[in-house]
């Protein structure tokens, strides 16, 4: 169901756009927690360490592809405000196509440099091979991966954001089985965790498709419509450019820290492995808020409806905040619990190391809510410069403070590294959010 964001209560419009974002995004980080902890159990921790090396790597591409996407969506988003339909579909057409040559360049790309990829990374020998098996089965499925990621673009551009969870929760039920049918039950390891994602994500691709064809006349595009609009590829690259650049720094950053932490040993890979999952369940709902910022924005800018851009901002941060209580209380609950789940009884070395990071992240999860909600504000405004910016000034402090400080800490050095980074991002978007209001 679409959702029209220019009348109405501003936080009931946020929250209810809120929620089947975040519900949505935690069964997207199902796919590789049900990964982890089902190779970590059955397969062992050579194989869950190997999958840990592996993932810097894939999620520089995915949040490449979630960068142009994001870039599609404000676009479309304010086409839908401004009643723009022909507009709106000419957009996801050229999305659409644009998606079909990136992904055969990023397939042909990552089945060339796996190898060479994670020998640069200093992955140890004992564990490369399986590494570099699981990462070029990952490849296969960066089609769908794209694909997947423009039609829930898409339907949120319109407000729709509870249909894309739909399709996500049965691609995790059946991830989640055919982990336990390839790893559990046919003994193929890594290999086997990797295949279940792709045919996972392909079925999730199957099921958007045939709903917008049947459900949402406002994007079903026929033959004809199949066409690439010169002018607004021009402004998806250019918008969807940058925020490629800024989504890849992250992962190019934990890249950098990956190999860092690769010099720690087998346990410590292990270990994590684990609590980046773990981040990840605490940043995903951060950013699904941040994306329900950026949606109400872009609307309301393509509506001429600016106090409600203001106001829905100010809201939006509130409900950061809010989050934030609720995950630091249960990460601190629930940290031992949560890493020994990722620990069979003799990986149970790794449980200490990840206990002691989570204790001090569970704190430091409240900077990000803020600068999550202000790149989704920057981003409906369709500044993307600014989140560009903040981002490489946080991940380069970030990663200078983990080659200094994870020599004398371990992982934790990490936390204290992310802290410091944040701070550092805040002290240029707060300054520059002034600046940019007066101006405007």
């Amino acid at each position: 169901m679409t959702r029209k964001m220019t009348e109405g209560g501003i936080a009931g419009h946020l929250i209810l756009f809120s929620i089947p974002l975040i519900l949505g995004n935690l069964f997207q980080l199902l796919y590789n927690a049900v990964d982890s902890v089902i190779v970590g159990r059955f397969a062992g921790e050579d194989a869950l360490a190997a999958v840990g090396c592996a993932n810097p790597v894939m999620n520089i591409v995915i949040l490449g592809v979630s960068g142009i996407c994001i870039g599609a969506s404000v676009l479309m988003s304010q086409f839908f405000g401004a009643g723009e339909y022909g507009k709106l579909k000419r957009e996801l057409s050229t999305v659409l196509l644009l998606g079909c040559v990136f992904s055969v360049l990023m397939l042909a790309a990552g089945l060339l440099c796996s190898e060479q990829l994670l020998i640069w990374l200093q992955v140890p020998d004992e564990i490369l091979g399986t590494a570099k098996v699981y990462l070029r089965i990952i490849f296969f499925g960066m089609p769908f991966t794209f694909f997947y990621n423009a039609v829930a673009a898409a339907l949120r551009s319109v407000g729709d954001a509870k249909t894309p969870v739909y399709f996500l929760a049965a691609a995790s039920v059946l991830n989640a089985g055919l982990d336990l049918l390839f790893v559990a039950g046919f003994h193929w390891g890594a290999a086997g965790a990797g295949l279940a994602t792709v045919i996972a994500e392909a079925v999730s691709v199957f099921l958007c498709v045939c709903y917008i064809r049947r459900r949402v006349p406002s994007l079903r595009l026929s033959r004809e419509d199949m066409e690439v609009d010169g002018e607004l590829l021009k402004l998806t690259i250019q918008q969807g450019s940058i925020t490629a650049l800024q989504q890849c720094c992250q992962p190019i950053g934990k890249l950098l820290i990956q190999g860092k932490i690769n010099t720690l040993g087998v346990s410590a890979i292990a270990a994590f492995n684990a609590v980046s999952r773990v981040d990840d369940f605490a940043f995903t709902p951060e950013q699904s808020i941040a994306s329900a910022i950026m949606t109400f924005v872009a609307q309301n800018r393509g509506a001429g409806k600016r106090e409600r851009v203001r106001n829905g901002f100010r809201i939006g941060l509130l409900l950061e905040a809010g989050y934030w209580l609720l995950i630091c209380t249960a990460v601190l609950f629930g940290r031992q619990a949560v890493m020994e789940l990722f620990a069979a009884g003799e990986n149970a070395a790794m449980v200490p190391m990840g206990v002691s990071y989570l204790s001090l992240m569970a704190f430091f999860y409240l900077l990000p809510a803020f600068t999550n909600g202000i790149q989704g504000f920057f981003r409906g405004m369709g500044n993307m410069s600014i989140t560009l910016i903040s981002t490489l000034i946080q991940i380069s402090f970030r990663v200078i403070f983990v080659y200094a400080l994870v020599p004398r800490m371990g992982i934790d050095g990490v936390a204290y590294a992310s802290l410091i980074g944040w701070i550092f991002m805040l002290a240029a978007e707060v300054p520059y959010y002034f600046w940019f209001k007066r101006k405007r």
